[in-house]
């Protein structure tokens, strides 16, 4: 007998309890790994979003049934199961207490992307014994529920949303995934996966500046929803003048939810007039990959894009933002998007401060001091 890993959200749980979770069901391409599974397998459930362990289901055999038990996707590489052990998510066991207990979480550094182990479902645990603990906490958990809060907006979160696109001269509905917060901090450093919120840090401080240079501009602003809490100069980054509650309607959701996750935006109205991702501790790919997605998703925007990091990563954002995946594309990631050192940034905003002409400047004055490695030698 095997364990493996299945992977819901608080939606698609929720979708399979109410289709009577006797069927789970796997995206077509994982087909070959579904077929490795034998009944008498168990399949243990991990909510993504809120990192809990909600239960554990008998594998039965294969599946015929095409009943759409799921909103966004099919998934029909299907199972007959039985539930053994089915918690709500308040009851669920957090992935915190397998902390170095597993070879997936073996240590702190491991936290978000769990040495990728949660990334694909079906996934078999290397180590029964790994899969043996996470059924006897759930057992644990099933006769001693503890109640611990969830975020809400995690709960609701879906795992794919629909996104249009063009091939040739028609335009056709695809599904597109946006990664969550949590997923984006496992791509730091160890040490500042968790940076406490009054904490005094370099990426703080600059999404500070941002934001208080668009207000001054006569600009409404805004910070990614998960930065809201933390404080620079003894002010909660969410508390500024001039931030936004909620973004322009217009944009679709899989849009909303690529915006909202952007360090700091500037926005007239109900348009956004320019976007900066501020990279001092993260990977650099990933806030890049924000941009891109916000392009693929809405390609006739016409913003101000800014990738903003200290001097002595300058290389690093060149070496990444010249990847195909971002220069393969109608129009290059590189020349859209410029980079202006953390340094730079600081002294043209003490200067235009000093020379009280933040409020005369125009949004678009910072492209003067960017620099865009896809423009021709």
């Amino acid at each position: 007998m095997d364990y493996w890993l299945d992977l819901f959200t608080g939606t698609t749980w929720d979708e399979f309890s109410r289709a009577g979770a006797t069927i789970s069901g796997f995206r077509d391409r994982m087909r070959r790994t579904v077929a490795r599974i034998q009944p008498g397998d168990v399949l243990l459930c991990y909510m993504t979003g809120v990192m809990r362990w909600v239960g554990a289901l008998e594998v039965v055999g294969r599946s015929d049934d095409q009943r759409e038990i799921w909103s966004v996707a099919e998934f029909p590489a299907r199972l007959e199961v039985k539930p053994l052990i089915m918690l709500e998510a308040q009851y669920g066991v957090p992935m915190e207490e397998l902390e170095g207990k597993v070879e997936f979480y073996e240590h702190r550094s491991d936290r978000g992307k769990f040495k990728g182990f949660i990334r694909r479902s079906p996934n078999l645990f290397r180590r029964p014994g790994d899969g043996e603990l996470v059924f006897q906490l759930l057992r644990q958990a099933e006769t001693s529920p503890v109640r611990r809060s969830v975020d809400p907006r995690k709960l609701a979160r879906k795992p794919l949303l629909k996104a249009e696109t063009k091939k040739g001269k028609k335009t056709v509905q695809t599904l597109v995934s946006i990664p969550e917060p949590d997923e984006d901090r496992g791509e730091m450093v160890t040490g500042e996966e968790e940076i406490a919120a009054t904490g005094a840090t370099q990426h703080t401080e600059i999404q500070y500046l941002l934001l208080r240079l668009g207000a001054d501009m006569g600009l409404e602003v805004w910070v990614a929803r998960n930065d809201r809490g933390r404080s620079f100069n003894g002010v909660a980054l969410g508390n500024l003048p001039s931030m936004v509650e909620e973004l322009p309607k217009q944009f679709n959701e899989a849009t909303r939810r690529t915006i909202e996750l952007i360090d700091v935006l500037w926005l007239k109205g109900n348009s956004i007039v320019a976007a900066f991702e501020v990279e001092c501790t993260t990977a650099v790919y990933s806030g890049l990959l924000r941009m891109s997605d916000l392009l693929a998703l809405q390609p006739n925007l016409n913003i101000n894009l800014y990738i903003v990091a200290p001097a002595e990563r300058k290389d690093k954002v060149e070496q990444e933002i010249l990847r195909p995946t971002f220069m393969l594309r109608e129009s290059p990631l590189a020349k859209v998007c410029g980079f202006i050192s953390a340094a730079e940034l600081r002294e043209t905003i003490d200067a235009a401060t000093k020379a009280r002409l933040t409020s005369s400047l125009n949004p678009g004055f910072l492209a003067q001091h960017a620099e865009y490695f896809g423009e021709e030698e």
